[in-house]
């Protein structure tokens, strides 16, 4: 299981320079991949083209980018720009967005969301290969190409929680990302579900990107009670409260990765067992706690990597 981290906004308010530090940091540490989310502060495609120019030997990539804003014209004019700055180091991590923060803050439709994002799909991996489309369909129109000489295409994943948009993500993408989701949820439908439509359309198993909030730490009833109060929204919005409810948790403090060294270890090998191919790791608790996550995952990513690899994905 690769080993990557959360850098930017999720973080807190950063300068530009900062979260260059950040990846750059990362990179010098061993994580696979730096993964910045689409906030309300930040373009995260364009810092990871400004940040990962300047940090090579780590991976970059989205997690994720909402794409009712964006048309697939624009998406692939940028991410393939990004791919170029960043040498083939970038991975396109999308999503349909929050629902109620799409329709609240853009006032766009959020009904059929597997279908549109299967739609959205059929026009952007072509436009991602230089191909020109002429789609005129149900929920979306595209017509024209985007030319950018010499950069290869990037892995698409799609964030997916629910079986109709794991079947997409598994025919339609590369594997999937996923937040609030605990270990039996990810042994019992996540992997399984998005195997077997992967399956079904002839394709090999795809990847999955669990995303965790992790702390090291000696006081885990604490940093749990922490996480539960300054998550608690998150654990209130559908789509996560949806796999917060199969795991059997209260809230988000139930399915983070925390406890000392050992125990979060465990916890780790656990996921990889059940089918996670990349950790997306974002360290929480006071600046002690975080340093010594930061440490205890770079340690693991360092001894799961290969001194032979290439450069991350």
């Amino acid at each position: 299981m690769d080993i990557g981290i959360t850098v930017g906004d999720v973080r807190g308010p950063a300068t530009l320079a900062e979260v260059i530090g950040q990846v750059q940091t990362a990179a010098d540490a061993g994580f696979t991949t730096a993964w910045s989310a689409q906030a309300p502060g930040w373009d995260a495609l364009t810092v990871l083209a400004v940040a990962g120019a300047q940090a090579p030997g780590i991976g970059v990539g989205t997690a994720v980018v909402p794409v009712a804003q964006r048309h697939p014209l624009v998406l692939a004019s940028q991410a393939l720009s990004v791919q170029a700055a960043v040498g083939d180091r970038f991975t396109l991590g999308i999503g349909a967005g929050i629902a109620m923060m799409v329709r609240s803050m853009f006032g766009l439709p959020t009904d059929r969301p597997a279908r549109r994002m299967r739609e959205y799909l059929s026009v952007l991996r072509p436009l991602l290969q230089g191909q020109t489309v002429s789609h005129r369909g149900e929920t979306l129109t595209a017509v024209g190409a985007v030319d950018v000489a010499g950069v290869t295409p990037p892995p698409v994943l799609l964030a997916a929680l629910g079986p109709a948009m794991l079947r997409v993500a598994g025919q339609c993408a590369d594997g999937t990302i996923t937040w609030m989701t605990g270990p039996r949820t990810l042994t019992d439908h996540i992997v399984p579900t998005i195997a077997a439509a992967a399956t079904a359309g002839g394709r090999g198993m795809p990847r999955v990107v669990a995303g965790f909030l992790v702390c090291v730490t000696n006081d885990e009833a604490a940093a749990r009670e922490r996480v539960a109060g300054r998550f608690a929204l998150a654990g209130q919005v559908p789509e996560y409260r949806a796999m917060l409810d199969r795991e059997g948790a209260a809230g988000p403090g139930d399915v983070a990765v925390i406890g000392d060294e050992d125990s979060v270890a465990r916890q780790l090998r656990r996921l990889a067992d059940a089918g996670v191919t990349d950790l997306l790791a974002s360290p929480v608790g006071s600046t002690d706690e975080q340093d010594r996550t930061t440490a205890v995952l770079a340690e693991l990513a360092r001894s799961a990597r290969p001194t032979s690899a290439a450069p991350a994905r």
